[in-house]
């Protein structure tokens, strides 16, 4: 009797065990690190994880759960290495900084977790608000909001008056002198402590505006905005803590500082250069575009109101150049890595990016693998996501068209799993 109930026991629980594995048939399958897709592809999830790919349509077992996706191409969840989930554009903009709470914006950031999540970016590198999307990746992590996996800097890195310094535009009274707490820095020490405040804030890496922006309330949207010094402080010291440095920049000489100094990326990059670009290339330094953004000012700015007076003409002048500096780069064979800005624009219309870098020259393939193994490899997680192959996590997306064919729908993902967990599609 007692073996009977042993055997009884082990029979259960194997079927227990088999009843984990979830299998997806896939009609077309672009799996991030072949340059061709495959055709009749069966994947298997274990644990949140990949276990096996198969050709053909497996049939399991009875306890497998099997996902119908032979009409659809899966592809791996798409990354995005530029986002501001704190906030996204409206006229009002610039006056919620006066308005809202800490919670106002911490409330509206999960909704904009939410919609990226939903529009098959399963992973997204965020680039600077107050601190706030701190809380939303432990949150995320913790299962309490819906979102994409966050890796995030914290609070970026700005000069006294420079773009990501807060208190841009302010009045005298209000404006008082910004320090490294807030993510102001002047000199190598303070460039040191601003990286290690953000360290013990919980920051994942560090970003700078090696430039002047767009939408900042300042005067320049490119020149420079660090010393050397303090860029190779920044960067030693990021390193130091294992984190990587990602550079805002327009301006040529900001960029070319910034790469020599060792980021890792360059964000805009409007007025790039040769030298500029044969430095990264040399570098091993990234591109990351933001077309979509580039787009979106130049079409707000001539909206009377939309933005203050001393941002239009700077929206106007570098947002329309971003696509054609994105041309040249590919050409020149600059490394390139996805990123929109999304928050500069709506949330949720991040896939447009694809369209914008297929219109100018880059192939599909290309600018899939871009958002995919280049991201993946850019956040030091290549071992983890950016693809679909075994011991990789079941981060997994489908379009109802192919986007080889069609780039448009990446537009309209109609499915998405976040590691094993399916959030959209059924």
């Amino acid at each position: 009797m007692r073996l009977f109930l042993l055997l009884s026991f082990v029979f259960l629980t194997s079927l227990s065990a088999f009843g984990q594995r979830t299998i997806i048939h896939a009609g077309t399958l672009i799996d991030g690190i072949s340059d061709e897709a495959r055709n009749q592809v069966s994947i298997i999830i274990e644990d949140q994880v990949i276990s096996g790919i198969r050709d053909g349509y497996i049939t399991g077992n009875g306890n497998d759960e099997i996902i119908d996706l032979t009409s659809k191409t899966v592809l791996p969840g798409l990354i995005d290495l530029h986002v501001h989930l704190e906030s996204e554009t409206n006229p009002q903009k610039y006056l919620e900084q006066y308005t809202f709470n800490e919670a106002d914006f911490a409330l509206r950031s999960t909704a904009y977790a939410k919609r990226t999540l939903m529009a098959g970016f399963t992973t997204v590198r965020e680039l600077g608000g107050s601190g706030v999307n701190i809380s939303l990746r432990n949150a995320i992590n913790q299962g309490f909001v819906d979102g994409p996996r966050i890796i995030t800097v914290g609070k970026s890195l700005a000069t006294t008056g420079g773009h990501a310094d807060p208190t841009n535009g302010w009045k005298n009274d209000l404006m008082g002198s910004p320090d490294p707490v807030d993510g102001v820095l002047n000199g190598v020490a303070e460039a040191r402590e601003a990286v290690r405040q953000r360290y013990k804030n919980g920051a994942d890496h560090i970003k700078i505006t090696a430039t002047g922006g767009v939408l900042s309330v300042a005067k320049s949207g490119d020149a420079p905005q660090f010393f050397m010094d303090e860029l190779n402080a920044i960067v030693q010291t990021a390193n130091e803590y294992g984190m990587h440095v990602a550079a805002h920049a327009h301006g040529a000489e900001g960029m070319k500082r910034a790469v020599e100094a060792g980021v890792l990326t360059i964000e805009h990059g409007t007025h790039m250069t040769e030298e500029v670009m044969d430095l990264m290339i040399e570098n091993g330094t990234y591109y990351v575009p933001t077309i979509s953004a580039g787009k979106w000012v130049a079409e707000k700015a001539k909206v009377e109101g939309y933005y203050p007076d001393l941002v239009v003409p700077k929206a106007l002048e570098i947002g329309p150049k971003i696509q054609n500096t994105f041309a040249k780069a590919y050409e020149y064979g600059v490394p390139i890595a996805f990123g929109t800005d999304a928050g500069v624009f709506p949330h949720g219309l991040n896939g447009k990016e694809f369209g914008y870098m297929t219109e100018v020259g880059m192939p599909a393939m290309e600018a899939l693998k871009s958002a995919t193994t280049v991201a993946a490899t850019v956040l030091g997680m290549q071992d983890q996501i950016g693809s679909i192959e075994a011991g990789k996590m079941a981060d997994i997306v489908a379009t109802d068209s192919n986007p080889l064919e069609d780039i448009s729908t990446l537009e309209n993902v109609s499915f998405v799993m976040k590691g094993g967990k399916i959030y959209k599609g059924e």
